[in-house]
């Protein structure tokens, strides 16, 4: 989405403030899924944990139940829209 809002007005690519924008923006989605990646496999090993001899039975009677992996919501893989239209009147 960001792209399309780069070819409708290409001034941004040579703008040094939207190119560190664009470098944040690149920079945050990275480090989400860095995250993302590491709770996705925290979760798996503590799965495996829980299920295997001796710790089974002191999950079971400490109440510690299997854990989700991070699944994203429907369409959340939507880019968000970004307005560059400062002052001007929408229509």
């Amino acid at each position: 989405k960001l792209m399309v809002v780069v070819e409708r007005y290409p001034e941004l690519k040579a703008n040094k403030n939207f190119l560190e924008l664009q470098s944040q923006l690149e920079g945050t989605e990275n480090r989400i899924n860095i995250a993302r990646n590491r709770f996705n496999e925290a979760v798996n090993v503590y799965n495996k944990h829980i299920k295997i001899f001796p710790n089974n039975i002191f999950a079971g009677f400490l109440g510690f139940d299997e854990m989700s992996r991070y699944q994203a919501d429907p369409g959340s893989e939507k880019a968000v829209d970004v307005n560059f239209d400062f002052g001007k009147k929408k229509e």
